[in-house]
């Protein structure tokens, strides 16, 4: 529909004595998508009620400068406050000014830029927030009493898939091309169904131990209790200067994690534990750094079995140094830091 045959039909509501929301329901039952934004709707409801008759565009002054004025930038702001996906050109119709302006007052005036909203895993209620807040204080506060001691005595752990074979990420596939090229297009592919459960125990000096599970199985409050079992055999093995330390040790919280029956066998090792708030993989170092290289690194890799997979990533992790995990334990500071700062809200980098 044309503009003016929109704004007859809000016109139309409007006298037969509709409220905006009935008339935002009424046009996107008929419309869909290609209906009026919400804001379009109010300010025309708005100005049918201050007596404007026509529906047709006024005439325009084509003086850009004039109507940058301190009322205009203020409109503007209100507008793009009622509805933040509105566009510079309903912007430019509702105002009755050139688009350029309208682009002008958001980007220079108003310091205003669109942006695409952002993955988060879950949508933090105040108390969440809080959450991530107090539990980030308690381990900074652990942190800045003795680094050395912390990072000598922390062990984290995780679990993620390892499929058979891993798609290459958008970063992995650019490409260099001559100016003026079109982009290189590649067919859209899946991860593998093929895939086993990796159980990754490290700690700033490296990999403790690893258990794969095959697909089909799941970790149970029992299977990880044994997992705790064979991580203290292994601690007393490879980290001998830990047989008098306390064991700070820190998981997510995943069913089988907080179980009764994990935290039983957590107390009988001895082992204290860092608590780690709900929803929060950007606090984990599994999540922000092991895994996340790891993934990157097969991206494009095949596999053909279990054991392929298996001992390609026993061979990744062994070409490390023991400054690269020391380096990813070492980024929890600078992260409980933005998270109190930020409020308990997500921390990006």
């Amino acid at each position: 529909m044309e503009k003016s045959e929109l704004r007859a039909v809000i016109k139309y509501f409007h006298l037969k004595g509709l409220n905006q929301k009935q008339i935002i329901e009424e046009l996107q039952t008929v419309l869909g998508e290609h209906a009026p934004s919400n804001a379009t709707v109010y300010n025309w409801v708005n100005e049918f009620k201050r007596g404007r008759i026509s529906t047709k565009d006024e005439p325009r002054s084509g003086r850009p400068k004039e109507v940058t004025t301190p009322e205009t930038v203020e409109k503007v702001y209100k507008i793009v406050t009622q509805d933040r996906r509105i566009k510079l050109r309903e912007i430019a119709d509702i105002v009755n000014i050139s688009y350029e302006r309208v682009h002008n007052i958001i980007h220079n005036e108003l310091g205003m830029k669109k942006l695409s909203a952002r993955w988060v895993p879950r949508l933090l209620t105040p108390l969440q927030k809080m959450n991530r807040m107090s539990t980030s204080k308690v381990g900074l506060d652990m942190f800045n009493r003795n680094p050395s001691a912390f990072l000598r005595r922390f062990i984290t752990m995780d679990e993620t898939s390892i499929h058979h074979y891993t798609p290459e990420s958008k970063e992995q596939s650019k490409q260099w091309v001559e100016r003026g090229s079109s982009a290189p297009k590649k067919a859209k592919v899946v991860a593998s169904a093929g895939k086993v459960m990796a159980s990754i125990f490290w700690d700033a000096q490296g990999i403790i131990f690893i258990n794969y599970l095959e697909k089909g199985k799941t970790i149970t409050a029992e299977y990880y209790s044994s997992l705790l079992d064979t991580l203290d055999q292994n601690i007393k093995q490879k980290r001998p200067h830990l047989k008098k330390k306390k064991i700070l040790f820190h998981h997510d919280n995943a069913p089988s994690h907080s179980s009764w029956k994990t935290q039983e066998k957590i107390n009988e090792l001895g082992y204290e534990l860092l608590p780690h708030p709900p929803y929060s993989p950007d606090l984990a170092p599994s999540d922000f750094f092991l895994f996340p290289n790891m993934k990157k690194w097969l991206g494009g890799k095949r596999f053909v079995s279990n054991s392929e997979v298996i001992a390609a990533t026993n061979t990744y992790f062994e070409g490390f140094e023991k400054t690269y995990f020391r380096e990813g334990i070492n980024m929890l500071e600078k992260r409980w830091k933005k998270c109190i700062d930020l409020k308990g809200d997500y921390v990006e980098k």
